[in-house]
């Protein structure tokens, strides 16, 4: 089994961007089954979104605009889906680079 993680940077202010919700869901049939859900901590990670992720198609979705709303600066995206295949064997581990008109993601380690 997986385990998935993630990471959020605010690149604007070059800290970890504390308090974002993200929710974890997976691919069933035509819609989505939630798997799990958390905030990111002060270092800017959510460690438990899945310990025992399967094989399938995931969706990891992040409340940015909640965030930067909270910080008084606006956004053209009030929501982040990344959307990844997980081979249900290793852990993966996705960073968003967050700014308020763009952001980055990646596989991480």
């Amino acid at each position: 089994m997986s385990t998935i993680t993630t990471h959020v940077l605010d690149a604007v202010l070059g800290k970890p961007a504390a308090g974002i919700s993200a929710r974890l869901d997976r691919r069933d049939g035509d819609g989505w089954t939630a798997v799990g859900a958390g905030a990111t901590d002060a270092d800017g990670r959510c460690r438990h979104l899945a310990q025992d992720a399967q094989f399938g198609i995931y969706r990891l979705t992040f409340d940015t605009g909640t965030y930067l709303r909270h910080a008084g600066r606006s956004t053209i995206y009030p929501e982040i889906a990344v959307v990844f295949h997980c081979d249900g064997e290793a852990h993966y581990h996705l960073p968003l680079l967050l700014s308020d008109n763009s952001y980055t993601t990646y596989r991480g380690s």
